[in-house]
C-alpha cells in the first residue's frame, strides 16, 4: 500500500483550521482531536524520512533506487591516474623449480640450451613456529645452582607469544570476529589451541599497555587546529550507552559513557580544554564548550531535502544547490575560494534565508491562546532559524582551508562500531567495550599515519611504539 503522504498532510491541516474555528467542543475532546493530530503528524513524518533526507543508513531504505554505475560516464574499473595493486616479479624467490623440456618429446637432431622463462607464483605458507629456551645450569662446589635467566616476556614453562597475542586481537578488535570465531581460526588455521578466556585475557593486555597512548593522544587532540566530533548509540549488558569520538586525519580517540551529553564529552577530558574548531552536527551539548563551531553541511544537505519533498519549501531546495556550488568551489580550490568569492556565497545565502521569511514564517502570536513560551514550529522553520543563527559556523569552511565542508571524518571513523553492532549485538560487559574503544583508538591512529593494524599490534606486545607516537 502506497501513503500519499501530500494528500494525509493537506486534510490534517485542514482538520485543524475546522478544529480553530469550532467553539463548541469541549475540552477534554478538542486536546484528544489535537493529540491525534500531533500522532498522525508525527507517523507521517516518520514514514517520508529516508536516507536522503535524514541519517538514516541507505541499507534501511526499503524502495531506495539506486543510480546506475555508470552515471558519470567513466568505463567500469581503475580510472586513469590509479595506482593498481598488481604483483610484481621479485628477484630472490623463496624457492625455484627448475623445469626441463622433456627429451622424449623433440624431433631429431642438436640442441643448446638459451637461458628459461620464467613464472612466479605467490602463496602463504603459515607454519607454528616453537622457540625453546634453555637456561643454562651451573653447579658449583657447594652445590649451589646458577641459572642462566630468562627474558623477561617468558615467565611460563608454555605461552603464546606475541605474534600470537597480536593475530588473535589483530582478529578480535580489527576484524570484529567473535571469540569463537578466533577460537575456530586458530585451530583451524594454525593448529594452535585457543580459548575465549585467553582471547579476553590478550585484548585485556592490549588495553593495559595502551594506558600511555590515551594519554598522548589526547595530548595531540588539544593542540590539533580542527577537531571532528560525533557519538553513537551502543548497547552493554542490554542497556543504552553511547559512544563518543574525537578525531582529525591523524588521530582518533574513542570513549564510552552512560551519558550522550556533557558528563560524557567533561570525562572524555578533551573538549574542556581544547580552543580550536569543533566540527560537529548542531546537537546543543556541544554548543557549552569555549570553542569556535563548525557545522557538517552534509546533514543540512540531507535536512533541507526534507523540507523540499515533505514540506514542499521551495527555499529549501535553493539552498541545497547554493551548498552544493560552494562545496564545489572548495573542492576546486587549494584551500578555499578567494574572499570575494566567499563573501558572494555568504550574500546569496543570506539572500535565500530572508527571502525564505515569507514561504516559511514563524507562527502567528495570535494563535497563542493563553499558551505561554515558546510557540511550536515547524520543522522547516527550525531548520530555517537555526541556519540563520549559525551562519558563520555553516560558511565557515569557506574561509578557512582547514574546515571541511561536512563532519565525514568524524562519521568514518564510528562506523565501524555500528558494524560491531551488527554482528554482535551487543557490548557484554563495561570492560568490553572500554577495551574496544582504547584497541581501535590506537588502531584507527596508525592506520591514518601509515601503520598497519598487524605491524602495530606486534610492535605493542612486544614493548615498542610506532615512530610517529612519543608517550608520555
Amino acid at each position: 500500500m502506497r501513503i500519499n503522504a501530500d494528500e494525509i498532510r493537506s486534510n490534517v491541516d485542514q482538520v485543524r483550521r475546522l478544529l480553530q474555528e469550532e467553539t463548541t467542543l469541549s475540552p477534554i475532546l478538542r486536546t484528544a482531536l489535537e493529540m491525534l493530530l500531533l500522532v498522525v503528524t508525527i507517523l507521517l513524518n516518520r514514514v517520508g524520512l529516508n536516507s536522503r533526507n535524514s541519517s538514516k543508513p541507505p541499507s534501511a531504505d526499503q524502495y531506495r533506487k539506486k543510480p546506475p554505475r555508470n552515471s558519470n560516464g567513466n568505463k567500469p574499473g581503475g580510472q586513469k591516474g590509479h595506482r593498481g595493486s598488481n604483483l610484481e616479479p621479485v628477484g630472490d624467490p623463496d624457492e625455484i623449480v627448475i623445469l626441463k623440456v622433456d627429451s622424449s618429446t623433440l624431433l631429431q637432431g642438436n640442441y643448446r640450451e638459451d637461458g628459461f622463462e620464467s613464472r612466479q607464483v605467490f602463496d602463504v605458507d603459515i607454519s607454528v613456529c616453537v622457540t625453546e629456551y634453555r637456561a643454562q645450569v651451573l653447579v658449583d662446589q657447594q652445590g649451589k645452582r646458577w641459572v642462566a635467566p630468562f627474558p623477561q616476556d617468558v615467565s611460563a614453562t608454555v605461552q603464546y607469544g606475541s605474534s600470537v597475542k597480536a593475530g588473535a586481537v589483530y582478529m578480535s578488535q580489527h576484524q570484529l570476529l567473535p571469540y569463537n570465531r578466533v577460537e575456530e581460526q586458530f585451530a583451524d588455521m594454525f593448529q594452535i589451541p585457543l580459548s575465549a578466556a585467553s582471547v579476553f585475557n590478550f585484548n585485556q593486555d592490549a588495553f593495559n599497555r595502551l594506558e600511555q597512548f590515551e594519554r598522548w593522544v589526547k595530548e595531540q587532540l588539544l593542540v590539533t587546529p580542527v577537531l571532528h566530533a560525533d557519538e553513537t548509540g551502543i548497547n552493554i549488558g542490554s542497556k543504552g550507552h553511547w559512544l563518543h569520538s574525537l578525531s582529525n586525519d591523524r588521530l582518533t580517540l574513542f570513549h564510552v559513557h552512560a551519558n550522550r551529553g556533557g558528563k560524557a564529552m567533561d570525562d572524555m577530558g578533551v573538549l574542556p580544554l581544547f580552543k580550536g574548531i569543533l566540527c560537529h552536527d548542531h546537537w546543543s551539548p556541544y554548543f557549552k564548550y569555549n570553542v569556535t563551531h563548525a557545522m557538517c553541511n552534509a546533514h543540512h544537505l540531507r535536512e533541507l531535502e526534507w523540507a523540499a519533498e515533505q514540506e514542499k519549501q521551495l527555499w529549501a531546495k535553493t539552498l541545497q544547490a547554493l551548498l552544493k556550488e560552494a562545496s564545489h568551489a572548495k573542492n576546486l580550490s587549494t584551500g578555499c575560494p578567494d574572499q570575494q568569492t566567499g563573501q558572494i556565497f555568504r550574500e546569496r545565502y543570506r539572500k535565500i534565508l530572508a527571502d525564505a521569511e515569507t514561504e516559511c514564517p514563524p507562527p502567528n502570536e495570535n494563535d497563542r491562546n493563553g499558551k505561554r513560551g515558546r510557540l511550536k514550529r515547524s520543522k522547516s522553520r527550525n531548520l530555517l532559524e537555526r541556519l540563520r543563527e549559525h551562519e558563520h559556523g555553516v560558511l565557515l569552511f569557506l574561509e578557512n582551508p582547514d574546515v571541511p565542508f561536512s563532519n565525514n571524518q568524524a562519521e568514518n571513523d564510528i562506523r565501524m562500531t555500528k558494524v560491531h553492532q551488527k554482528i554482535s549485538g551487543c557490548f557484554r560487559s563495561q570492560n568490553g567495550a572500554a577495551i574496544f574503544c582504547r584497541v581501535r583508538s590506537f588502531l584507527s591512529t596508525c592506520r591514518k599515519n601509515g601503520v598497519s593494524a598487524t605491524q602495530a599490534l606486534k610492535d605493542l606486545f612486544q614493548g615498542k611504539w610506532p615512530d610517529f607516537i612519543t608517550p608520555p
